[in-house]
């Protein structure tokens, strides 16, 4: 049994998953959907998310893609804390404080100390926001 995916599975439709990462506490995210590598987190765009004309900023998507991949690997029940080596967004539209955004992520590879993931956010209506890759390599720092 994967324990710790079980601890998140657990945490589906709370008002708040709070974990490990502040980054990611402060973005006050709900957990939608878990699965062994794949996640799905509602965020409400709040005002401190946007940019100076109210659009949600590039850099709260980017932590909002890098975050919700980083918990996506802790589903896989490792050993080893895995560190973002790159992480590539294509920003496609936006949202406005105010509007449910939805991260999503899917492991696309597994390999013995190279993960390789995917994400994207959509807004409620399900209109494609931004996608990314990355890549995560195994430290030596165990959890």
């Amino acid at each position: 049994m994967n324990k710790r995916l079980e601890y998140i599975k657990a945490h589906i439709g709370k008002d708040k998953f709070e974990g490990p990462s502040q980054l990611g506490n402060w973005l006050h995210g709900r957990i939608v959907k878990a699965e062994e590598g794949s996640l799905t987190v509602s965020y409400q765009v709040r005002k401190e998310m946007t940019n100076p004309v109210g659009m949600l900023h590039g850099g709260t998507i980017c932590a909002m893609l890098d975050e919700v991949i980083g918990i996506t690997t802790y589903t896989l029940d490792i050993t080893h804390f895995y560190p973002s080596v790159n992480l590539n967004v294509d920003y496609l539209s936006t949202a406005r404080e105010g509007d449910e955004v939805l991260v999503t992520t899917e492991l696309i590879r597994k390999g013995r100390n190279v993960i390789h993931m995917e994400g994207k956010v959509h807004n409620a209506e399900g209109k494609l926001l931004a996608k990314a890759t990355s890549n995560l390599i195994k430290s030596t720092i165990e959890i």
